[in-house]
């Protein structure tokens, strides 16, 4: 339960910060390609996440692999945003 409680705590303090940043990229005009790209890769690092925590022996590669591809898409998210503000 513990362990339920805190992959639902982690998709609280992760997914409304990348779907923010989602929004932005999509208002800075960014291709529509890039933004479902992105999108869809944010819902499968979730997904991966969730699954990895609620499969009946945890199988910790799930949460790793969502971890890293939902910070992939905050760090590109942000990098996309930056560079279209400088330039």
């Amino acid at each position: 339960l513990l362990k339920r409680m805190r992959a639902q705590g982690n998709f609280i303090e992760y997914a409304p910060f990348g779907v923010i940043l989602l929004a932005l990229v999509e208002f800075s005009g960014a291709p529509a390609l890039a933004v479902h790209l992105l999108g869809l890769l944010l819902v499968i690092g979730r997904a991966l996440h969730a699954w990895g925590f609620s499969a009946p022996p945890p199988v910790m590669i799930g949460p790793v692999f969502g971890m890293i591809l939902t910070l992939t898409i905050i760090l590109l998210s942000a990098l996309g945003l930056l560079l279209y503000t400088l330039f």
